[in-house]
């Protein structure tokens, strides 16, 4: 089944120009999906023009690093940063993302583990906990990435693009042989803050007969029904169900909303993923990036 396709739109100056970050400190905790290992976080606020880092306190020195897709360098299921010292925090893709949808600029993130807490599998909980707090202006101007010329990176029938225009605009499609998904195709228009309704509660997923491959390599050792859709061989297995009809596509949009934040800021074209991931989304950043003349600060 396809879904019919409607028009996506980030609100990307949400009526304000200045940088933003939080008013005060929030704690967040919760497990690693990949990991399995109990992490907590502290979500402090930054001043102007110092982005999103990420600080290990579990780790007495060379701990801090930028959240920048320069700084990706693992994409295995999730995105994975690290520092010059081979230090790391992974899974960051859910948390990035509630920081763009909420236009959070600047944020100093304290994590006492290697992997960002899974939480209920979206981002519903990141944009829930920094929704109970005031958001602070700071006295400098956002940047905006505006997007030149035509870019695309292609993988076998995979794909990804950004395009100039007018609005930071995203459109994706995925095709899976299940019959539970199967094609869906999602454009939303997100404005006046409706991230928080459209596309922050879509979970991450995965399938049963996957569990325990993935499990004998490594990941998913904190996986369960409450932090993913687990995908039967004809039904899906949460018992709540799905919380949209296309929530796989939805998700993956999520998964790259917070991607290309690694951009460092805001990006203003269209965006369109065909069956694509975070490999491909940190390809496009880097080949984007690779020449001034694909892009401007605005």
């Amino acid at each position: 089944m396809l879904f019919s396709a409607l028009f996506f739109m980030i609100d990307t100056f949400n009526n304000n120009i200045y940088q933003q970050t939080l008013s005060k400190a929030v704690l967040v905790s919760g497990i690693g999906l990949h990991s399995g290992v109990n992490v907590s976080m502290r979500l402090l606020p930054a001043s102007e023009d110092y982005g999103i880092r990420f600080i290990r306190t579990d780790l007495e020195k060379n701990n801090q690093i930028e959240a920048l897709w320069s700084n990706v360098s693992d994409t295995q299921l999730s995105t994975t940063i690290s520092n010059n010292f081979g230090v790391t925090v992974s899974t960051i893709e859910h948390l990035m993302s509630a920081l763009s949808g909420l236009h959070i600029d600047n944020l100093k993130i304290e994590i006492d583990g290697p992997e960002v807490p899974i939480m209920d599998g979206s981002s519903k909980e990141f944009v829930k906990i920094i929704d109970s707090i005031p958001i602070k202006n700071l006295n400098k101007k956002r940047k905006i990435i505006k997007i030149k010329k035509e870019i695309k990176v292609t993988k076998k029938d995979t794909s990804v693009e950004l395009k100039p225009n007018n609005q930071f605009s995203i459109d994706f499609e995925i095709d899976f042989p299940s019959l539970l998904i199967s094609k869906q195709s999602c454009q939303l228009q997100l404005i006046n803050g409706n991230y928080k309704t459209d596309i922050a509660s879509a979970r991450t997923f995965g399938f049963e007969e996957d569990v325990d491959f993935l499990r004998s390599n490594g990941f998913a050792l904190g996986g369960s029904l409450d932090n993913a859709v687990v995908v039967g061989k004809d039904k899906i297995l949460n018992k709540e169900g799905l919380r949209y009809k296309d929530e796989f596509v939805r998700h993956k949009i999520l998964d790259s909303i917070g991607d290309l934040y690694l951009a460092g800021a805001p990006i203003l074209g269209y965006f369109y993923g065909n069956k694509s991931g975070h490999h491909l989304n940190n390809l496009l950043l880097r080949t984007l990036f690779s020449d001034v003349s694909n892009y401007e600060y605005i």
